[in-house]
């Protein structure tokens, strides 16, 4: 239970100041949002909780006492940018003028993928950070997202999501990096940094465990338990807290073991702050105060799910004031909740519009931007770089390149249901998906080639004759409409090579096929598109599919079989390359165009495993030895590609693995490799570290990773890499529920991906980077570069590990 007299936090005398004239009715104001426009369903059981609003024509009245924040000025219909910031900055002034305390609202808006908001730039979505294993270009990317938000007037972006995908069944995996907690940490930690960087607050979501739904339904309860919790849910909230300085924070929507997680101080008060430290704000995901009445019935009415939240630690609530407002007035008015809990969430919020600037009485003097460019050229290149980092090389039996030896194919079929749809090329919170699609006929407003018209680009800019290229969609990603088939299998019976690109329709509750409340219990392609592959490969011409999506697929027909033939299935014919790509954004077509025909050498890993079947999960890499194939169980969960897996147009060797003979726990060790590119071609290998805890006191993952590094090398070129790995990167709870790093021995190894475990050689010459001999077994190792494991020694005592420990591997060049 909550304190009854909480602790206030130590705020400046400025805020200190303000707060002790402000009446009830004027603190809480400062706690909620107001929601200016509401178009099309965009949040939970928005039609629902958001119809007893205040219409926004009498601003005046519903801002009487001041308000907290303003719920997506720009990112809930199409505004132009430049007249709706015109409005904003008169709007601030007028509550600077016209309300008592004279406060500005804070402006916070979406921004996972870019900011969300009309004619604004469109990146890849964050499994797509994960895949390209590339922190410091996410950093990148999320700057030049703050800089566009903070130009217009915007303070607080939700994201990122360091939710850690445990069930690709589930509808928002397309919005997270990784199933690993370390790759969820870092590259969302990056991003963090570059959103601040520019003067915009990041708020990590969505704390804590909301991944772990049961059977990948989107808010079902999870029934994690404390020790998944710790060691693999809360580690990358840790990371951007504590390494990042993560100023806000998005609660959970789903209950845990029972409890709601908004209503739980144990997570929004003593993890969060007690034990991090975090000094920043908690704002409530939307509606989720109310939903404590509503959807897990723990509060009777909005007044007691309004004290619950708001004990719990939960500061803001959003995206309006349903029960923070009236509701809780009413519980501090008849003594049953202490306004102590009311005062420290005001001058949490004070303190956090302090820090941002909106106390200053001159804040909006400077006037809004007559004009901005939302999709500058800077925008579209690292849009670009990320989507081609990003995209992953699963099988390829030397068809690709498709230019090739000076020559491109005569005619080239592209074809498939995300081959010409630029919607396709987005993930769920996206402008475009997530606003655009209420209102059709409304253009993009910036720029974002389709495969097709990649390929085409690709092609003509080659110095070679380009090929004739044919357009076919073949089937729709949804529905059972296979009347499209005909015109496909002519079109490609007629050509040298196809170019398949299938996979998913980006929406929310219900509307597409991947994305927010769009979960699934089947994981094959949707609708008919498997059928359509199935037909275009029995006509024999070479088939490249393309796999467009926001989660993995069960595609292991497309990939496994040693001789060629189908994997599950056991019959027909398989692609000769298949490549996926998780929604890479406006830069995505021009991006897989460029692997296609070889201009840049595929990069990309995996950050999740590609799936046998969806009765295989939930499922991740970081298993013990009782979560894997056994000779006690029928079935086998070992994924068709794993987890950090993707095959490049060169190959590399590790060699001369070095790692320190031992460590006293608490300490760092080091670990060095030897990278050579021995193919003939440039490219860039993610170097991978891994690690086993041989014995501990309780059950290890057989494979964890302990850090990687991105290198980049000449054909022929070989650079030693060494990694500074603090065993903090070891730890785990023990029996007592205790972080620890206990002393042992530990396997060390480096690696091409997580089943790479002992010493061998990636396979395939320098343009095929071929994949033989793939087994469904789960026994047999996927080829890739790996050295000899070698066992470090954790010596010392059993070392407790706190928040101040470091978690962060540094990298560098030695030689």
């Amino acid at each position: 239970m909550p304190d009854p007299s909480p602790t206030l936090p130590e705020v400046s005398e400025q805020v200190r100041a303000l707060h002790a004239r402000m009446t009830l009715e004027e603190k809480l104001a400062q706690l909620v949002g107001y929601w200016l426009d509401q178009s099309g369903t965009v949040a939970p059981m928005q039609s629902e909780m958001a119809s007893g609003q205040k219409d926004p024509g009498r601003l005046a009245e519903i801002t009487e006492h001041g308000l907290g924040h303003y719920t997506r000025v720009y990112g809930t219909r199409p505004v132009d940018p430049v007249e709706r910031a015109g409005w904003l900055w008169s709007e601030q002034r007028r509550l600077q003028k016209e309300t008592r305390l004279g406060i500005p609202a804070l402006v916070h808006e979406e921004c996972l993928t870019g900011l969300a908001a009309w004619k604004a730039a469109t990146f890849p979505t964050p499994l797509a950070w994960g895949a390209s294993f590339d922190p410091d270009l996410v950093h990148e990317m999320a700057r030049l997202i703050g800089t566009s938000m903070r130009q217009l007037g915007i303070h607080q972006g939700l994201a990122p999501v360091l939710d850690v995908v445990r069930d690709p069944r589930w509808g928002r995996v397309d919005e997270c990096i990784a199933e690993d907690p370390y790759l969820v940490g870092t590259v969302g930690t990056a991003y963090v940094r570059g959103l601040q960087d520019a003067g915009v607050h990041a708020t990590l979501k969505h704390f804590v465990g909301y991944s772990a739904s049961t059977a990948g339904r989107n808010h079902a309860p999870v029934s994690a338990g404390p020790r998944e919790i710790a060691d693999v849910f809360l580690p990358p909230f840790e990371m951007a807290v504590l390494d990042g300085r993560a100023r806000s924070v998005m609660n959970s929507y789903t209950d845990i073991d029972g409890v709601p997680v908004a209503s739980t101080p144990a997570y929004l008060t003593e993890i969060l702050r007690e034990r991090w430290g975090f000094d920043g704000v908690v704002v409530a995901d939307y509606f989720a105060v109310a939903f404590l009445e509503v959807m897990h019935a723990v509060a009777a009415d909005r007044g007691e799910a309004a004290a619950l939240a708001l004990q719990a630690g939960i500061d803001i609530e959003l995206p309006t004031g349903d029960a923070y407002l009236e509701p809780l007035a009413a519980k501090v008015r008849d003594g049953s909740l202490d306004e102590a809990f009311v005062d420290r969430a005001v001058l949490r919020a004070l303190a956090q519009k302090d820090d941002l600037g909106l106390l200053d009485p001159a804040a909006f003097d400077d006037g809004p931007p007559e004009e901005i460019d939302l999709d500058s050229p800077a925008h579209q290149d690292v849009a670009r770089r990320l989507a081609e980092e990003s995209v992953v090389l699963l099988s390829n039996d030397g068809v690709l390149p498709l230019l090739r030896d000076g020559a491109a194919p005569a005619r080239v079929a592209v074809v498939g249901p995300n081959a010409h749809r630029a919607e396709a090329l987005m993930g769920c919170y996206s402008f475009a998906n997530h606003v655009l699609a209420h209102h059709p006929g409304l253009p993009l407003g910036f720029d974002i080639p389709t495969v097709f018209e990649g390929l085409a680009a690709a092609f003509d800019a080659s110095r070679v004759e380009p090929p004739e290229l044919r357009f076919v969609e073949g089937c729709s990603a949804e529905g059972d409409d296979t009347s499209g088939f005909a015109e496909a299998v002519s079109a490609v019976e007629s050509s040298d090579v196809a170019v398949v690109v299938v996979g998913d329709d980006a929406g929310l509750f219900g509307r597409g096929t991947v994305g927010e409340g769009n979960d699934t219990e089947s994981l094959e392609l949707p609708g008919v598109q498997r059928r359509l592959v199935d037909a275009l490969l029995a006509t024999g011409t070479p088939v490249v599919l393309v796999l467009l999506t926001g989660r993995p697929y069960a595609v292991g027909w497309a990939l496994d079989g040693p001789d060629g033939t189908g994997g599950r299935d056991g019959a027909g014919p398989r692609p000769s390359a298949v490549v996926q790509a998780f929604f890479p954004g406006e830069g995505g077509g021009l991006a897989l165009a460029d692997v296609l025909v070889g201009r840049v050498n595929p990069s990309g890993r995996l950050p999740v495993s590609m799936p046998r079947a969806a009765g295989a999960q939930p499922y991740s890499y970081l298993h013990p030895r009782l979560g894997g194939p056994s000779d006690v169980t029928s079935t086998d969960p070992t994924p068709v590609r794993p987890f950090g897996f993707g095959l490049s147009y060169t190959t590399f060797e590790y060699t001369d693995l070095e790692v320190s003979p031992s460590v006293v726990a608490g300490e760092p060790f080091t670990a060095a490799v030897t990278v050579t590119n021995t193919g003939t071609v440039a490219g860039v290998d993610v170097v991978q570290l891994y690690g086993h805890d041989v014995v501990g006191s309780v059950a290890r993952p057989l494979v964890q990773l302990l850090g990687y590094a991105r290198t980049d090398l000449e054909p022929g070129e070989s650079r030693r890499l060494e990694l500074t790995v603090p065993t903090a990167r070891l730890a785990f709870s023990d029996r007592r529920m205790v972080r620890v790093v206990e002393p042992g021995d530990v396997e060390v190894w480096f690696g091409a991906h997580s089943a790479a475990s002992r010493r061998a050689t990636s396979t395939g010459d320098s343009t095929g980077g071929a994949i033989t001999n793939v087994r469904a077994t789960g026994t047999t190792e996927l080829p890739g570069a790996a050295t000899d494991r070698h066992r470090l020694t954790v010596t010392g005592e059993v070392h407790e590990v706190t928040p101040a420990d470091a978690r962060l591997v540094s990298v560098r060049v030695v030689g």
